[in-house]
């Protein structure tokens, strides 16, 4: 006999809370403690094992003074600024995949632009470290034939910056001047995949006869770009905004594999995440390192709130 649909809906439901509370639970314990753990040990002076002292709010108090710490929030500012124009180059190239005319084509170079993400991050970070090798790098070996070296050398004369000379590799690694330079030409040519595929999720949204109506008002391609598809994915330009500023904030990988857990000459190119890596690791001051973290977080936080806050988008 078959169950009346009253009975039928209520029982789907009691099998979706079934799965769904085990899963929040889960999500709280693998997301919530350690971030709940980071907060109490935030308290404490603990050098590792068992051995705490309650100090109260003196690992903050300490971090307001902490000059380090604070440089670092003004390099990874300007890393943001960076990260903002390499949005640049992920958005036009999903411009570029959406205009063409065959779906095989696209598929293809969407294809194509996936397949870099089956290499580990960590080769890709290595592959970055040889490029910037003084004399054996691609880079420096690049601007040598292309005389692009000998115009720096040049400017260098001529507005006193002391960093380019004739016959003497460039250290992007090694010269304090060099660090964010250098972190700003990784990952040239800044085509991010997953920025592109967000992107192109919403320009295939945008209805055809948008674009029959422009060419009918004699709408050229730049302005096509400028007046109907930027516009229309600035949802995918606010989200991958919201990506990049957590991202880049939390991130510390890079500065980690290319300069060392001090940070580069002069720690040049040190960030929040590296100094709170560095405090933990390398000082062993474990409660220090979680009260960084946490001040941290409210920085995410608070930056996250102001831009879904007063960066809108009008539908």
């Amino acid at each position: 006999m078959a169950l009346p649909l009253s009975r039928q809906k209520a029982l789907r439901e009691w099998k979706l809370y079934f799965f769904i509370i085990p899963s929040l639970l889960l999500v709280a314990t693998f997301s919530y403690f350690p971030a709940a753990s980071a907060i109490y040990h935030s308290f404490f002076d603990w050098q590792g094992g068992d051995n705490k002292q309650l100090i109260g709010f003196d690992n903050f108090r300490r971090a307001m003074g902490d000059q380090v710490l604070w440089d670092s929030f003004k390099t990874v500012s300007i890393l943001i600024v960076f990260n903002l124009f390499k949005m640049i180059p992920s958005i036009l190239m999903a411009v570029l995949i959406h205009r063409l005319k065959s779906d095989n084509a696209q598929y293809l170079y969407r294809v194509l632009l996936v397949v870099p993400m089956i290499v580990p991050g960590l080769v890709t970070l290595f592959i970055w470290k040889f490029f910037f090798d003084p004399n054996l790098g691609v880079l420096n070996n690049v601007l040598d034939f292309t005389g692009i070296k000998s115009l720096l050398v040049s400017l260098d004369g001529f507005f006193g910056w002391g960093v380019f000379f004739d016959n003497v590799p460039i250290g992007w690694l090694s010269q304090p001047e060099l660090i964010l330079p250098a972190l700003f030409i990784w990952g040239f040519p800044w085509i991010g995949t997953v920025g592109v595929l967000i992107y192109l999720a919403g320009l295939q949204s945008i209805g055809q006869e948008v674009y029959e109506a422009a060419e009918l008002d004699g709408v050229g391609p730049f302005q096509k770009f400028l007046y109907i598809e930027l516009p229309l994915i600035l949802t995918q330009v606010r989200l991958s905004l919201v990506l990049l500023i957590i991202g880049t904030l939390q991130g510390y990988g890079l500065q980690l594999l290319l300069l060392g857990d001090a940070g580069g000459p002069g720690g040049r190119g040190m960030v929040p995440g590296l100094w709170m890596y560095n405090r933990a690791f390398i000082a062993g001051e474990f409660g220090y390192a979680c009260a960084v973290g946490m001040i941290l977080f409210v920085f995410i936080l608070g930056l996250t709130y102001i831009n879904n806050k007063y960066v809108r988008v009008e539908k």
